[in-house]
């Protein structure tokens, strides 16, 4: 009695799935087509009407509705996705490597998993990375869907408190989504994404030394775990004056 109804919530569950795995580009592109499509109805519509054929009119009028509803739908999820990723048993999130300035002041080059880059400096003693996660109810957890995160920003850290707040502070911003986010949408907005069931913060952070190199990934619990290199860990843990 109830599996037909359990099988339909699965299957539109893993067509959610199905769409959070598509790149935001490839959604709006998909957009842009429904939306040509829109237009196409409407000028078949009118000559319907001009044509007195109120039947075949409303099959385009309801044609047209379909395909607008799509393009915001598709439009809407591409822009609210910008920047999220989605979250495997551990996803690789950022490779960092470390060169010194001056005490206190460094030079870091930062490396995602598609190979893009970018450069930056740093005070403190230690990096820290800070990404948000959104992990969904049980329903979609059962069906597959997988939580979603967000790098959100790099900062540097001092070992002293008293340093740290009265040092130079550094905050790098790397936030992609912009107004129109899944995380502000899901703040003002709770009813439109029922399925959300908490969005929070995970942040790590590590020593920094001369010639480190670190890895940042993400476990699907949403724990941000960082990994220095065998190297680097000897780096960190050899004596001071050693």
């Amino acid at each position: 009695m109830y599996k037909p109804r359990i099988d339909a919530v699965k299957d539109t569950l893993m067509e959610w799935n199905t769409l959070l795995r598509m790149p935001m580009t490839v959604l709006l592109v998909l957009a842009g087509i429904l939306l040509l499509a829109t237009l196409v109805q409407l000028v078949v519509l009118r000559r319907h009407l001009h044509a007195g054929r109120r039947f075949a009119a409303s099959w385009r009028a309801l044609l047209c509705l379909v395909c607008f509803a799509l393009t915001l739908l598709l439009a809407g999820t591409g822009y609210a996705l910008r920047g999220y990723r989605l979250l495997g048993e551990e996803a690789p999130v950022v490779d960092i490597d470390a060169h010194i300035l001056s005490p206190q002041r460094w030079a870091l080059t930062l490396t995602w998993p598609d190979g893009s880059t970018r450069q930056l400096q740093l005070y403190g003693d230690d990096w820290r990375v800070e990404a948000i996660v959104l992990k969904w109810k049980l329903p979609a957890l059962l069906a597959g869907v997988p939580p979603l995160y967000r790098l959100d920003r790099l900062s540097g850290r001092y070992d002293d408190p008293a340093q740290e707040a009265e040092a130079p502070r550094t905050v790098i911003s790397f936030s992609e989504a912009g107004a129109f986010d899944l995380l502000n949408l899901h703040k003002q907005y709770p009813q439109w994404l029922p399925e959300v069931d908490t969005v929070y913060g995970s942040g790590a952070f590590l020593p920094l030394v001369d010639q480190g190199h670190y890895s940042v990934s993400l476990m699907r619990t949403g724990a941000l775990v960082a990994r220095p290199d065998e190297a680097t860990e000897r780096r960190i843990n050899q004596p001071l004056g050693g």
